[in-house]
């Protein structure tokens, strides 16, 4: 459905995608995760018709987007994470709008418009102008625009910015549901967004991708040894205790006032945390954490993308293509 090949984009002043080359494929959300900078932007500039590549290719719904510009954005729904929309229309007005530039016939106009209202949980707003309307609502204007004509391809930007915690459930669930039958690239920087809706993830940084795969397998390779972290009621030895004990490779001990804390570094993939439990038990310590450290997907893309002592990169949304 994406079909991204050795894509590169330079600007006068610097390479802003460098060799990129990923695919989505019917049915899969993919979430395309970078700092500010790293390309994100460029790139699905580039998908969606905006701006061309300076080398290699990207096909959207089999159609090159440089050579079948218009068939390719036939396919695909774009929300960008501005989206314009026409304050002075109403919102039922302005995804009609939408679905006749993109070419749905006259007869189906209602019933698209009357779903993607419905899909975006806009039907209660529907014969307001947009103007009233507060960012939330206004960005789901946009994604209903999107929606309407049913395009295999989506590509979202911040597609929950400015919403509620509530709405922003719902939409997360819509995005699973269109999940299901369509090519889904979601850009965000909510990476619990990403845990929630993606079934893979991209990484990209300084114009390449850094990283693909699962949010857990991108979690495994980057995990290293496991941590086992241990707290006990009361000051007790528990350091050569642990220690002792087969899988655990070192032992951090942390005392304060009435408690006993321990980080245990793990041998290999070992996990000792039912020898811990029967150590505690044995030595009658009351337990108050023996818990397994795990690695989040924000620490996965720190670790990624982090880089010591260097200034920020600049956003490349408005820089000049060459």
């Amino acid at each position: 459905m994406i079909e991204v090949q050795g894509l590169s984009k330079r600007y006068p002043t610097r390479l802003a995608v460098d060799d990129v080359t990923f695919s989505v494929k019917r049915g899969e959300i993919v979430g395309f995760l970078g700092p500010n900078g790293a390309g994100k932007t460029t790139t699905m500039r580039v998908l969606t018709g905006f701006l061309p590549p300076t080398s290699g290719s990207a096909r959207v719904e089999g159609h090159d987007v440089t050579t079948r510009s218009y068939a390719a954005r036939a396919s695909l729904g774009y929300l960008p994470e501005s989206a314009a929309t026409y304050p002075e229309m109403r919102v039922s007005e302005y995804v009609a709008f939408r679905a006749r530039l993109e070419g749905v016939a006259g007869a189906d106009v209602r019933r698209r418009v009357g779903e993607a209202l419905e899909r975006c949980l806009l039907a209660d707003v529907a014969r307001r102008r947009i103007e009233t309307l507060s960012k939330g609502y206004r960005q789901r204007v946009a994604l209903a625009g999107a929606l309407v004509h049913q395009p295999p391809v989506l590509i979202l930007d911040e597609p929950t910015i400015g919403l509620d915690p509530v709405q922003i459930i719902k939409i997360r669930e819509t995005i699973r549901d269109l999940g299901r039958d369509r090519a889904v690239l979601l850009s965000t920087h909510i990476l619990p967004e990403v845990e929630a809706v993606c079934d893979r993830v991209l990484i990209i940084d300084r114009g390449r991708i850094v990283a693909e795969g699962t949010p857990a397998e991108l979690r495994g390779k980057l995990a290293g040894s496991p941590v086992v972290r241990v707290a006990v009621r009361g000051n007790v030895p528990a350091r050569d205790a642990l220690a002792g004990l087969a899988g655990i490779a070192a032992v951090d001990i942390e005392e304060t006032p009435g408690e006993t804390r321990a980080r245990v570094l793990c041998a290999g993939n070992a996990d000792p945390r039912e020898e811990i439990f029967r150590l505690a038990v044995e030595r009658g310590w009351v337990l108050r954490e023996l818990s397994r450290e795990a690695l989040s997907l924000e620490d996965v893309f720190v670790r990624l993308t982090r880089h010591e002592g260097e200034p920020a990169a600049e956003s490349d949304a408005g820089a000049t293509p060459s």
